[in-house]
């Protein structure tokens, strides 16, 4: 069962301010314009997931090259039932044999579910191994996102750490961790109604960074202690301009860096920037242009390596 062992009433309501930038009037509308700053950028790509209307999974690569290109589309039809999935978080994927095994979490029907798959070298179900879309437990109907997060330390055979983020309607966002058979509440928060996308960018042994856009457009990063009962700090990265994009993707790019995509749901429209460790006002960041894909799928997510390190924050 999915057991919640801190009450929100406690825990559910640290406020956490944007600031005063961050609730500034938007100066332009979408798609969010980036820093005309020049510096050099590595080829990074990001692996992009969705899910479509049918249930099939899709994976396709996305290379910041110039101009940014688009790698061949591969799906694997039967993963989910038609129309069923509402929410999906970061799908963690290994080699296994001439194949991939795959793992993650989705919202169906109101209720949480664990999935997992391989896939064989067409990317096909590789009827060799289990297909799960196990349940874990219901009272999901009324969650805006999920978002799971791994430290899994290189060579380790388990994971250091495994964290489940998600946001209620009511503008609470609370957050869990695996202890194994089951999951635990460690911390919940209010003051994030605003935001609009978000997306995990940093890990360290204490702390887990994420960058998201707020309604108002401003940029911010939010840095959660991984302590329990612990709540966010944020910080300013651009005032305005990024209230367009209803989804943030992200991935790491060079040492420090980040990859970003954002999503323009209204116009069926991704934009990539290449952003540099994030240091408030003073973080850079370059536009790298509008990505050459139509985002029309209901869902979309990013697919990570199982060694994902992350170090943008």
């Amino acid at each position: 069962m999915f057991r919640k062992t801190v009450g929100l009433a406690s825990a559910g309501m640290l406020a956490v301010g944007l600031g005063a930038a961050a609730m500034a009037p938007a100066a332009q509308a979408k798609p969010a314009a980036a820093d005309s700053t020049t510096s050099t950028t590595a080829a990074c790509a990001l692996r992009l997931g969705s899910v479509t209307s049918t249930g099939a999974f899709t994976s396709r690569m996305i290379n910041a090259t110039a101009p940014i290109t688009v790698g061949g589309v591969r799906g694997t039809a039967g993963v989910f039932p038609a129309n069923q999935v509402q929410h999906i978080s970061t799908f963690y994927a290994a080699p296994l044999g001439s194949g991939e095994s795959r793992s993650g979490l989705a919202v169906m029907g109101g209720a949480l579910y664990s999935s997992s798959f391989v896939v064989d070298s067409q990317s096909q179900l590789d009827p060799h191994y289990p297909h799960n879309n196990l349940r874990i437990g219901g009272g999901w109907s009324n969650y805006r996102w999920i978002e799971e997060s791994i430290l899994q330390p290189a060579n380790a055979g388990n994971p250091a750490r495994v964290l489940l983020y998600g946001q209620r309607t009511d503008g609470i966002t609370q957050r869990w961790v695996s202890d194994g058979g089951s999951w635990r509440v460690t911390s919940g928060v209010g003051g994030l109604s605003t935001v609009k996308g978000i997306a995990v960018i940093g890990r360290t042994a204490t702390t887990e960074t994420f960058l998201a856009n707020t309604r108002a457009g401003a940029l911010v990063t939010l840095t959660w202690p991984t302590s329990y009962l612990s709540a966010p700090t944020s910080r300013v990265v651009r005032g305005s301009t990024w209230q367009g994009f209803e989804q943030l993707i992200a991935t790491k790019c060079g040492t420090s860096g980040t990859l970003l995509l954002g999503i323009d749901r209204d116009t069926k429209s991704g934009y990539l920037y290449a952003v540099g460790h994030a240091n408030g006002t003073a973080t850079v960041i370059k536009s790298l242009g509008k990505v050459p894909l139509t985002f029309s799928d209901p869902k979309y997510f990013r697919i990570a390596p199982k060694y994902d390190v992350l170090n943008g924050g």
